[in-house]
């Protein structure tokens, strides 16, 4: 993958910057995290001009490989080739390869948030200088290749960034009339710095910047000698010759909108050697930076005030961060659970503003464009509000829970055998059920209560939803003095509601292990686990015929005795 502008972030697992610090602002980067046997490479060739026999070109690189230790052959690098496009010759000392092999490359470190046991290794971002002197009207070429390892498992990756300085020249060699100071600063990322006046015989320094106060007269140079990290790059030696003829203009760049004080971008990207500041700060990301991200309380005019290191050239621009904040409350009045046989309601309320749409489960409710909204479905609810400067901005979200009762039913006849525990069951919905009254039950407040009694008894069992509605169930338990299974020796499916289908009718059995139904040819035509379902007298939906049936039945009673019963029964149409 090769990426233009890889963003303002910094790399997940080197925790360098991902654009170049040299102020550019165009790095690249080749390559990804996502190893799959992949390969990227990117040139960029030019031509020295004729006329310019001394040229120096410098370009930077940082790189992140994962080192699985496979053959050197097999593993993850990066390669970087300077090549005399002219004479068709490489520049051997500006060419290498990375290679990373279980040991520490020069400048490398390995990474503290690899995000699997493969060690990572990683290069902060670092200059190579190619001392084109005596190249005039070559062209020149940069190669730069990224690969994963060749069993498609780790990855490797670069970022590239190319300077060229066409007189070795750099940062503060061009200085304001008004500097109180001078501040030279060599290219980014080499090893060490060494530096010298004009004729080398007086070393002035060790660090990449180095100041001058009082100003040096004009015409002054002085010399850098930069070393590479060691095996990546060529000793070389720029020269700096100092000019006070720096002019500084301000950018404060476009006015701009600021959106619900969501962060905008003012100004421009920096460059080396000046220094920025904002007034006013409030609002801002930072006031000392060329690009900070404004968002203010109300409309303000931001002045930026930009100068060179030295103090001198001092220029002002100014930009109108207009802001624009709409209110995004979302008011409910009455409540957001309640059934439908309440006299309750739900009603969304928002801030007037000059566009309103609310939204049910993300999808726009059609005409729903006012500031009060009435919820009549279940669901969850925002809005979308607008205003006339292009902002806009969703409320929080809104759950509402309306819902309807249901219908009471009357369940099954329950048998209990004397002196043995029935297990009764409600219907499973709702959020609690309630037994009245509380006679031979274990307890009142459970969907599976447990009867034990001496004589018969018809309970209400009242289910109750969070939201409020109530349905009221009956049950009628039975006394009888043993286990006992009935099941009709007649039924007349005829769908008059009146002995319709054929199905057990039990009296202290517990639990159902088959209910069989076998027709005269010994044809299994039913069969169920539970005394509620029973035949109907079709097979694949046809009707049968009227025809005498055998029906076997097995089950375990409320005293755990395993009960076997078999029978016959007449199907009459």
């Amino acid at each position: 993958m090769f990426s233009s502008f890889p963003g303002d972030g910094l790399d997940p697992y080197g925790g360098f910057p991902i654009n170049c610090p040299n102020g550019s602002g165009n790095s690249i980067r080749l390559g990804n995290n996502s190893a799959g046997t992949e390969a990227e490479g990117v040139s960029y060739e030019f031509t020295i001009p004729a006329n310019q026999d001394i040229y120096s070109l410098i370009y930077h690189y940082a790189v992140v490989f994962q080192d699985p230790n496979h053959e050197i052959y097999q593993q993850p690098r990066l390669e970087l080739e300077v090549t005399n496009v002219t004479d068709n010759t490489i520049i051997y000392c500006s060419s290498f390869t990375f290679i990373p092999y279980g040991s520490l490359l020069p400048g490398f470190f390995l990474s503290t948030n690899p995000g699997t046991d493969t060690p990572v290794w990683c290069k902060d971002w670092s200059a190579v200088s190619v001392n084109l002197n005596g190249h005039a009207g070559k062209t020149i070429r940069l190669f730069f290749k990224t690969a994963d390892c060749t069993f498609r498992r780790h990855f490797g990756y670069a970022y590239i960034d190319v300077n060229t300085e066409c007189t070795s020249e750099f940062v503060g060699a061009s200085y304001c009339p008004d500097d109180t100071l001078v501040k030279l600063t060599a290219p980014f990322g080499y090893q060490g710095y060494t530096w010298y006046n004009d004729d080398f015989s007086q070393e002035l320094g060790g660090q990449q910047s180095i100041s001058f106060s009082p100003v040096p007269v004009p015409g002054t140079t002085y010399a850098v000698e930069v070393v590479p990290y060691n095996g990546y790059g060529c000793l070389d030696t720029l020269y700096a010759k100092l000019l006070d003829d720096l002019t500084v203009t301000s950018n404060a760049g476009h006015d701009i909108l600021s959106c619900n004080r969501n962060p905008v971008p003012i100004g421009a990207n920096s460059t080396p050697g000046l220094s920025y500041s904002w007034t006013p700060a409030a609002g801002l990301s930072n006031a000392n930076i060329s690009n900070p991200r404004a968002a203010p309380d109300i409309t303000t005019n931001y002045v930026l005030t930009t100068s060179n290191e030295g103090g001198g050239c001092a220029h002002t621009d100014t930009v109108v961060v207009t802001a624009s904040i709409i209110e995004n409350s979302l008011e409910l009045s009455g409540s957001p659970m309640y059934c439908t046989d309440s006299e309750d309601s739900s009603i969304l309320r928002v801030k007037p503003t000059e566009s309103i749409q609310w939204f049910k489960d993300d999808v726009p409710i059609n005409g729903a464009n006012k500031k009060d909204y009435r919820v009549i479905q279940t669901g969850t609810y925002h809005a979308l509000l607008l205003n006339n400067y292009g902002c806009s901005i969703t409320t929080e979200k809104q759950q509402i829970i309306i819902d309807d009762p249901r219908q009471g039913v009357t369940y099954p006849l329950q048998y209990a055998v004397i002196d043995l525990p029935l297990d009764l069951e409600a219907r499973q919905f709702g959020d609690s059920a309630f037994w009245s009254p509380g006679t031979w039950l274990n307890t009142q407040s459970s969907y599976t209560p447990v009867f034990d009694g001496l004589s018969d008894q018809l309970y209400t069992i009242e289910i109750r939803t969070n939201s409020g509605c109530v349905t009221v169930d009956t049950q009628m338990v039975k006394i009888v003095k043993e286990v006992q299974v009935y099941v009709p020796t007649a039924f007349t499916p005829n769908h008059d509601g009146l002995n319709d289908v054929l199905r057990p009718v039990l009296m202290g059995i517990k639990e159902i292990r088959y209910f069989r139904i076998f027709n005269r040819w010994g044809q299994l035509v039913f069969e169920t686990k539970t005394d509620r379902h029973g035949w109907d007298g079709t097979i694949n939906g046809s009707p049968v015929s009227s025809q005498a049936v055998v029906w076997m039945l097995e089950g375990v009673g409320v005293n755990n005795v395993m009960y076997r019963r078999k029978g016959t029964s007449v199907l009459i149409r």
